[in-house]
């Protein structure tokens, strides 16, 4: 197996910090915005983001986790059972605009699940993605995402690594790695 960095440490942090600067331009103080971060990965990402938005903005912003584990579409086909994670989701998010967040888009899959989990809490005014990585050329639903970290050209046989201190990884970096080909 082959490893390659596709973002180290200081690029990662500029990402995250470029992304929040665009979630600002377009959500002003977050009145009227709520986050969810997708579990279990994009839980890590999300508690980042809405800190650095709630330092820079001085407001307080919902923040809420979403599993979609019961939502998904391959759920019944595994041979072992998916554990499912904790949905907490403390807000009404009627009539908000609301951003999900993950770690990697790959097939589109877990985003429309979490689209379908969301509506349990309500009717969005309308629903944004954001991603740390975009793998383009992979897509099985037609879902884009508005907000892109870095988008990155991938294999099916590859598989996208990302490495946050608030997983317990000693630094925050991303990886692409070459599996063998099947």
């Amino acid at each position: 197996m082959q490893r390659k960095l596709i973002l180290d440490t200081e690029l990662l942090n500029i990402t995250v910090d470029r992304l929040c600067q665009q979630l600002i331009e377009n959500h002003g103080n977050f009145e009227h915005t709520a986050i969810l971060g997708l579990q279990p990965k994009g839980v890590f990402l999300a508690e980042i983001i809405h800190e650095k938005l709630e330092a820079a903005t001085g407001t307080k912003i919902d923040l809420g986790y979403l599993d979609t584990t019961f939502y998904r579409d391959d759920f019944r086909r595994r041979e072992t059972p998916v554990k499912a994670n904790a949905t907490k989701v403390p807000f009404i998010i009627e009539d908000k605009n609301v951003v999900i967040i993950d770690d990697v888009l790959f097939t589109g899959r877990s985003v429309r699940a979490a689209l379908d989990a969301m509506i349990a809490f309500g009717r969005p005014r309308k629903v944004e993605l954001l991603v740390l990585v975009n793998r383009k050329y992979s897509r099985q639903l037609p879902i884009e995402p508005d907000y892109i970290g870095r988008e990155v050209n991938t294999m099916a046989w590859q598989k996208v690594l990302v490495e946050l201190k608030a997983q317990g990884f000693k630094n925050n970096k991303i990886w692409l790695i070459n599996k063998e080909e099947k």
